[in-house]
């Protein structure tokens, strides 16, 4: 599902919670990376998110199941990010929470477009499949918008494994 929200400075949807971040064994927190400037911008959101993981303790993966929960939330991640250098004048900043249940992963950029799944999707061609990936894989997703402000963030929820 793809939403689209207008909102107030503060109003962000919901939140990830900010307790519990650190390597404390917590699975929650929130951290940001700046990616403006940088060079090698997807494997650099890729490593920065692994690192989450493992703080978190979703990594290493004690199951199949975890290993797998944890590759999506990577595969999330560069397929926002890549969508953002693609479609988006690049990305700015990345955003990744987690409140123990629900990994929520923002992606703000500077771009006017408006991200959705192509319909239909055709599974055999190549490129066009970003945001069907995402769409599978999340919870939910959809876009935030600042009224007057240029640019948008695109988030993702993924649940945690249990």
């Amino acid at each position: 599902m793809s939403t689209t929200r207008q909102h107030q400075p503060g109003d962000r949807g919901p939140e990830p919670s900010a307790a519990g971040a650190g390597s404390s064994g917590v699975p929650g927190g929130v951290r940001s990376l700046a990616l403006g400037s940088a060079s090698g911008i997807v494997p650099l959101a890729r490593d920065f998110t692994r690192q989450a993981l493992y703080d978190w303790g979703w990594l290493p993966a004690a199951t199949a199941d975890r290993r797998a929960a944890a590759e999506d939330v990577l595969l999330v991640v560069s397929e926002l990010v890549t969508n953002a250098c693609l479609h988006a004048e690049g990305p700015e900043a990345l955003r990744v929470g987690c409140d123990g249940k629900v990994l929520r992963l923002e992606v703000s950029d500077r771009g006017t477009g408006q991200p959705a799944p192509r319909t239909p999707h055709r599974a055999g061609r190549p490129g066009g499949h970003g945001m069907f990936i995402v769409q599978r894989l999340c919870m939910d997703w959809g876009v935030l918008r600042v009224p007057g402000a240029p640019g948008k963030t695109v988030w993702a929820e993924l649940a945690a494994p249990s």
